[in-house]
């Protein structure tokens, strides 16, 4: 599945057609973030398998995720309006991305890869990934500060930071990153929700009965929230702090890893949302407010 070559050609459409409208100056210049990485380990190998129909495991290709398990406040995610960028740029993305024919011989390699992983597991990896799992910044909870929800939402937003930085990277400490953050996470979950919705994967528990996953999610599998909210706010520090780019990497890489430990997704769920966390940022990256907001955020880490 080349999904990076389908998301390229996404994005220069998109900056033909003038996509980018919330650039409303004429000195307004195109400008980019750091290259995304060339895929690597596992991800690499399984794209080398085919990745269409087989037609002596056809029925594979009739199973969706099952509406339902649909989640009524996922669905709403759906519908809210992205700050950075368009909504034509959000539809562009939606529809450049496909995953693998479920018959396919690529699906095959994920799945079994997925066995192996399952009864491979240790403990302490098992509590690691049951620990990320539990991390998510929803922006419902941080509307109303009196929400149940809100102080945690925002030290989940900041996890990654406190992961590599230190325990004083908070919101209250850095509020212009915050809200450069908040904007983005508004954005990825309304990108999430629009592509699963579109999609409808089903979950790699739905085709493979031998996998017992630690978790049901009640969403559709394609593609991974949590690899896409690790890789943007990973792509994001990185330009704010370039010298930890590969610690941020690495710690998104973990957390995209966790969700196919756990049997929840398939491992091309993880790389389309990497190189989808980047398309997004890139297209981000190339609108005055973003800028505006980047610029502040920048200043909290000179």
């Amino acid at each position: 599945m080349q999904v990076f070559n389908r998301l390229m050609t996404a994005f220069v459409v998109a900056v033909i057609l003038g996509c980018t409208s919330n650039a409303q100056d004429s000195q307004f210049s195109f400008s980019t973030i750091t290259p995304i990485e060339p895929i690597k380990n596992h991800y690499k190998i399984l794209q080398t398998h085919n990745s269409g129909s087989n037609p002596s495991r056809a029925w594979m290709d009739t199973v969706v995720y099952p509406p339902e398990l649909y989640r009524n406040n996922t669905l709403l995610f759906a519908l809210t309006r992205p700050i950075y960028l368009s909504a034509t740029q959000v539809e562009f993305l939606k529809n450049s991305l496909k995953f693998p024919a479920n018959s396919s011989d690529q699906v095959r390699a994920e799945l079994d890869f997925l066995l192996e992983l399952q009864q491979n597991r240790t403990v302490s990896q098992q509590e690691r990934v049951l620990e990320i799992a539990r991390i998510g910044y929803w922006p419902d909870a941080n509307h109303v500060p009196t929400h149940p929800f809100h102080k945690q939402n925002l030290a989940n937003l900041f996890f990654e930071c406190g992961e590599i930085v230190g325990k004083g990277c908070t919101a209250g400490n850095y509020p212009y990153t915050s809200k450069l953050l908040q904007n983005i996470m508004n954005d990825m979950r309304l990108m999430e929700f629009r592509v699963k919705y579109h999609l409808l994967r089903a979950r790699p528990y739905q085709l493979e009965p031998r996998l017992d996953p630690m978790q049901r999610i009640k969403s559709p599998s394609f593609a991974s929230g949590h690899t896409l909210w690790a890789y943007i706010q990973a792509y994001t520090f990185s330009e704010l702090i370039p010298k930890k780019r590969e610690d941020f990497l690495t710690l998104a890489y973990e957390i995209g890893f966790s969700r196919e430990v756990l049997g929840v997704h398939y491992p091309s769920d993880e790389e389309a949302a990497r190189q989808l966390a980047h398309r997004m940022l890139e297209l981000m990256w190339n609108t005055e407010k973003f800028q505006a907001d980047f610029k502040k955020a920048r200043a909290e880490w000179d």
